[in-house]
């Protein structure tokens, strides 16, 4: 036995740290990302409906006020929406990650983030497309009436009446796509004050189709009108063609204004004008060609030399237009002298 002091062992034992801080890089909390995610991608959606609208309601509220209402209630909405989205970002931020919300099942998520994506790219989108071509100036001031003809502004018309008499004969008008309502009121002015009452149509995001139907209730407003015609620009002729083709009984007219006939309209008995200008790009002159197998055989073919698409309203130049070969008030003169002369063929009782 050795009377030599026990030493100690050299060897340090290390105990773990089972701490909560023990790892250097502790794993992140699903919920934590989870709800991170949504909270950007609210607010991104949001950002954008919202900016949309507004910058929008700054940049073409005066246009979209001349128009139907469906356009500034829907951008209305779209702000709305968006205002909505930002809110729950600041709401799911503030309440942080509630427990399990990470165990959800992912693909759905995943399913509803991207369709409210490609929902608001299509709803911007569509709302910046719509911003109908503005009027110019001399047609907004047209709004104000000029002699012999009175110009009544109404929700979803705008109504020319003329002043001296009692107009017997009623046009319906539909204007082209995209394109003001009051930019025609210069050019039908000049028809209503041959006699016409005249009632333009504010079409719901001025697209003739969604429109079809309008003439009548714009029939029905004017019993002491005996004989109606309907018409219209571009697309909206097609849509006016419509409608005549399926109200023969009440409708004895139709006015094309660079347009042709959504189908056959040869045995309806209409009397129709149709007006077209050599130099369109839009409605060419091979697409009126190729409409008068659909028209009565007696129709009255109007050809401005050198008219182009946006000379039939008074809305500046269209992009994908012809170069006019015409001054715009010498080709104006022709297209109001052949709607007046088909309003004047039609029976006035």
């Amino acid at each position: 036995m050795s009377d030599a002091p026990n030493q100690p062992d050299p060897t340090p034992v290390t105990t773990p740290d089972t701490g909560p801080d023990s790892s250097p890089h502790p794993s992140p909390d699903p919920s934590t990302r989870t709800t991170r995610f949504a909270v950007v991608w609210s607010a991104l959606l949001g950002s954008v409906l919202l900016g949309a609208a507004v910058w929008l309601s700054v940049t073409s509220w005066s246009v979209l006020r001349a128009g139907h209402p469906a356009h500034r209630l829907t951008l209305v909405a779209t702000g709305v929406v968006g205002a909505l989205l930002i809110l729950r970002a600041v709401l799911l931020q503030r309440r942080g990650p509630r427990a399990g919300s990470a165990s959800r099942r992912r693909w759905p998520r995943v399913l509803g983030r991207t369709v409210a994506g490609l929902a608001t790219v299509v709803v911007v989108g569509s709302l910046v497309w719509l911003v109908p071509f503005a009027a110019t100036p001399p047609a907004i001031a047209a709004m104000s009436g000029s002699a012999g003809v009175r110009v009544t502004d109404a929700t979803t018309t705008i109504t020319l009446t003329p002043e001296t008499g009692s107009a017997t004969r009623g046009l319906v008008f539909q204007p082209g796509a995209r394109v003001d309502p009051r930019a025609y009121v210069p050019l039908l002015a000049e028809v209503s004050r041959s006699g016409v009452l005249v009632v333009i149509v504010k079409q719901p995001f001025d697209i003739g189709f969604l429109a079809i139907d309008a003439p009548a209730s714009a029939i029905a407003a004017h019993p002491e009108v005996r004989t109606w015609a309907v018409g219209g620009h571009s697309l909206g002729g097609v849509a006016a063609s419509s409608y005549a083709g399926s109200h023969t009984d009440t409708v004895r007219g139709l006015v094309l204004w660079a347009s042709y006939p959504l189908g056959s309209l040869a045995q309806s008995g209409l009397k129709v004008a149709s007006i077209s200008g050599s130099a369109d790009a839009l409605a060419t002159p091979a697409d009126i060609e190729a409409s008068r197998v659909d028209l009565p055989g007696d129709t009255a073919y109007t050809v401005v030399e050198g008219g182009v698409h946006a000379f039939f309203g008074d809305y500046g130049e269209q992009p994908g237009d012809g170069t006019p070969g015409v001054s715009r008030e010498d080709a104006q003169r022709q297209i109001v002298e052949a709607t007046a002369a088909l309003m004047a063929s039609l029976p006035a009782s």
